[in-house]
């Protein structure tokens, strides 16, 4: 690791927190790349002039952070950065492959099921009536990162388990002619079930950021329902604010 770490001793900033923020900002700016084994705890306290302990606290941090892993036999390695994701109308397969995230796709369900009451009113469509159903799970780097069911109108377009694997939903969706406008969506948080801990691989109950999101294309038709779970510490939404005149 050839990295350009200094601390402040005359700082009021713990030592400790200057060290784990250096390193955080060298993960999100690509100078440690996922998979980079940082230097043993003994040489980087060494290096820095630091006590073992500072350096551990500062790796903790990270590590709590999901940014870095500690492998048994292996060493404290880079996993990747947080996605940050924009509030606009875009997948989470172009938003990860944006941010150089590798992503991979596991469809669990695709299959047709009864409209439940929620999909029915975002869907238009009779409740009980036939709508596709979607559950994937969205990996980055190998690591699970969200939980993604899908409802779309019956008869729409041709998903199949192998090209949804392959790509983003919307990628498919505009490749059968099928135009997206706007979406409505909420975002939220609550503890994880026990379905999807054992998916993202969090305990039961661990927090989970949340969203729900009715797409429509430009006729006003609503074409999708999406009901999304992601780890937050692989994943947050970045927000711009306006003031209003």
């Amino acid at each position: 690791m050839s990295l350009d770490l200094r601390v402040d001793r005359s700082s009021p900033v713990p030592l400790y927190f200057q060290l784990s923020q250096q390193l955080e900002a060298a993960i999100e700016q690509g100078s440690l790349t996922p998979g980079s084994l940082l230097g043993n705890e003994i040489e980087l306290a060494a290096r820095l002039g630091l006590s073992r302990p500072t350096v551990r606290q500062a790796i903790q941090s990270l590590v709590d952070k999901g940014l870095l892993v500690r492998r048994r036999g292996v060493g404290t390695q880079v996993v990747h950065s947080q996605v940050k994701r924009p509030l606009e109308l875009s997948s989470l397969y172009d938003d990860l492959e944006a941010a150089g995230q590798r992503p991979a796709t596991k469809v669990l369900v695709n299959t047709v099921v009864p409209a439940s009451a929620a999909v029915a009113a975002a869907l238009g469509v009779p409740e009980g009536g036939d709508v596709q159903r979607i559950e994937r799970l969205r990996l980055a780097h190998g690591e699970p990162m969200a939980y993604l069911i899908n409802h779309l109108p019956p008869g729409l377009l041709d998903l199949d388990t192998g090209r949804l694997e392959e790509t983003g939903l919307y990628r498919l969706m505009r490749a059968a002619g099928i135009t997206l406008h706007s979406a409505r969506q909420s975002i939220g948080a609550r503890g994880a079930t026990a379905t999807e801990g054992e998916r993202l691989a969090e305990a039961e109950g661990a927090p989970l950021l949340t969203m729900q999101r009715t797409t429509f294309d430009d006729t006003g038709r609503p074409v999708e329902f999406g009901d999304h779970a992601y780890r937050p510490s692989r994943y947050s939404f970045e927000f711009q604010l306006l003031v209003r005149p």
